[in-house]
């Protein structure tokens, strides 16, 4: 069984190449990095939020997360500098093409009433970023073991130069766009 990293250098590139008409291989659009987050408003009332937040990430990511922690003070939501709002993780390499494959083909699936992601989130640069409602989607959480549904942001950041470039890359890596 080849993995998504083979399969990208195999096929999808040659793939790319004839759909786009590149003259080059190193012009192709590829992967860059996959980042995920957790933001976490309770966080300022609720200190143990952040431990559950940080333990169900480095389940998901297989890697400890970084907690991110507030740049200005928002009275209103009665926010100071410097206290912790969320926690983020980067992947590349190796790792980002694993939860790329474990994300397609087992997480997206698990969701209720899955019909397709949407085409609608690029940012016209071929970035693609898609909100979970529960991580409870991901096979590493233990439904038992959660103390609250928290969402999840994905973030898939790739070389390409439009839009159109980013979706056909996604498409080939196995996303399942809606029709």
């Amino acid at each position: 069984m080849t993995t998504l990293r083979e399969r990208y250098g195999q096929e999808m590139v040659p793939a790319l190449m004839r759909e786009f008409k590149y003259g080059n291989a190193m012009q192709v659009p590829s992967l860059h990095k996959v980042v995920l987050n957790i933001g976490l408003g309770e966080a300022i009332s609720n200190p143990k939020a952040l431990d559950a937040a940080v333990k169900d990430m480095t389940a998901i990511a297989g890697q400890k997360p970084v907690v991110k922690r507030a740049r200005k003070s928002v009275a209103n939501f009665k926010l100071r500098a410097g206290n912790p709002i969320g926690v983020m993780v980067t992947l590349r390499g190796a790792r980002m093409y694993q939860f790329l494959d474990k994300f397609v083909a087992v997480s997206l699936p698990r969701q209720r009433d899955f019909q397709g992601i949407s085409a609608d989130s690029f940012d016209g640069r071929g970035n693609y970023t898609l909100g979970l409602k529960e991580q409870l989607v991901f096979p590493e959480i233990e439904y038992d073991k959660v103390d609250k549904v928290r969402g999840l942001e994905i973030t898939i950041v790739t070389t390409a130069r439009s839009d159109q470039e980013g979706k056909r890359l996604l498409q080939l890596l196995g996303m399942p766009f809606k029709a």
